[in-house]
C-alpha cells in the first residue's frame, strides 16, 4: 500500500510504531522497519550517550528507514538533538513540547520531523515551522493523552494542513486502517498493538494484562495535573483515583502525592511485570488485542483487514 508518507520516508507500508518508554527498543523497532513499517526508537530521559548507544545497534539490526523518539521534556533533549543531526539518522518524531528551536539543525542535516500533536492549532504551527508530517493523536491511545478524540479530530487537520497526517489512537486493526484512510489520513502509528508483538522485551505478564483486557479496561488518571495518562484498571489506578479525589477537594492540592505513586510505575510493569502496582499504559483498543504475533504478521494482517473492508464496503455504492 503506497501512500504519500510511504514515498517521503522510503517505506513500503503506512505503518508506524509508536514510541513507548521502557518497550519501543531497537529490538522491536528494527522489526517493525525489517517487516516495511517504520519503526521508532524511544529514548524517554535518555542522555546523548544513551540514545547513541541505540541509535549504533539500531544500524546494525537494520538497514530500513526508522525514527527516533525525542521527548522534549527529557532534560537532555539539547543534547540529544545535536548528537541526532550528525547521526545519520534520517527521521526524527518529537512528543511534549514544540520542536521549534531545533528546526534550523535539523533540515540543515536533511532529517524529516514528524511531531506528535493532539489539537489543530498544534498541526498547523508544526506545517508552519516545517515539519514533514504530523502524528495526530487522540485520547483512546495508551499513555499520556490529550482532550480530543481521533474520529473527529482527524479529519479536522486534514482540511487544516497540507502536509501528510498520521493518525494514532484507537487503531489495532485493518478496519480501524481503513477508517482513518478514508478520513484523509495517509498513515497510521500503533502502539498498543506493537506492545504484545514477539519481538516486544516488555515482561510477558504485561503482555499477558493487555491481551486479557477488555473494551472497559482502561481509566485515565492524572487529569488534576494536567497531565493525563491512560492505562489498565488495576491496584494502583485504583489508589490513584481515590488520592486524586481526595487533593482535589484542597485548596492547594498536594501533587506531589500523586509523582511518588507514579515514580517508577511503567518501568514496574513494563520490565519487572507488576501488573497490580504497574503502569501498565494502553489504549482503548486494547480488547481488540488478543494474541502475540511478530511484527511482519501484524502489518501483513493489518493490509490485508483493511484492503478487505475497502473491497467489501465499495460495494455498497455499486
Amino acid at each position: 500500500m503506497q501512500t504519500q508518507i510511504t514515498e517521503i520516508l522510503g517505506i513500503d507500508y503506512p505503518i508506524f510504531q509508536g514510541a513507548m518508554a521502557w518497550i519501543s527498543d531497537e529490538d522491536l523497532a528494527s522489526a517493525v522497519s525489517n517487516a516495511g513499517g517504520l519503526g521508532i526508537i524511544g529514548t524517554g530521559n535518555d542522555t546523548a550517550d544513551q540514545v547513541k548507544e541505540k541509535v549504533e545497534r539500531m544500524f546494525t539490526l537494520t538497514d530500513k528507514p526508522f525514527a527516533v523518539n525525542v521527548m522534549l521534556l527529557n532534560p537532555h533533549a539539547d543534547a540529544v538533538m545535536e548528537y541526532l543531526v550528525t547521526s545519520g539518522v534520517k527521521i526524527i518524531t518529537t512528543g511534549a513540547g514544540n520542536p521549534g528551536k531545533y528546526m534550523d539543525q535539523i533540515q540543515e542535516a536533511g532529517i524529516h520531523l514528524i511531531p506528535v500533536v493532539s489539537s489543530v492549532a498544534l498541526a498547523k504551527r508544526m506545517e508552519r515551522i516545517g515539519a514533514t508530517a504530523i502524528v495526530v493523536e487522540g485520547m483512546e491511545a495508551g499513555g499520556h493523552i490529550g482532550k480530543q478524540t481521533t474520529l473527529p479530530l482527524v479529519p479536522q487537520v486534514v482540511d487544516a494542513v497540507s502536509i501528510p497526517v498520521i493518525a494514532a489512537g484507537g487503531i489495532a486493526d485493518g478496519r480501524g486502517v481503513a477508517a482513518v484512510l478514508m478520513l484523509g489520513a495517509q498513515g497510521v502509528q500503533l502502539g498498543t498493538l506493537f506492545s504484545v508483538a514477539k519481538e516486544s522485551n516488555a515482561h510477558p505478564d504485561f503482555k499477558q494484562a493487555v491481551i486479557k483486557a477488555n473494551d472497559i479496561a482502561t481509566v485515565v488518571t492524572g487529569s488534576i495535573s494536567g497531565h493525563p495518562v491512560r492505562v489498565l484498571r488495576n491496584q494502583l489506578t485504583k489508589e490513584f483515583l481515590r488520592v486524586e479525589k481526595e487533593i482535589t477537594s484542597q485548596d492547594q492540592p498536594d501533587l506531589a502525592r500523586l509523582d511518588a505513586l507514579g515514580k517508577d510505575s511503567l518501568r514496574r510493569a513494563v520490565v519487572e511485570g507488576d501488573v497490580k502496582q504497574g503502569s501498565v499504559m494502553a489504549g482503548q483498543i486494547a480488547g481488540l488485542v488478543n494474541e502475540e504475533q511478530s511484527c511482519e504478521a501484524i502489518i501483513q494482517q493489518l493490509m490485508h483487514e483493511a484492503k478487505e473492508t475497502y473491497q467489501a464496503k465499495a460495494k455498497l455504492f455499486q
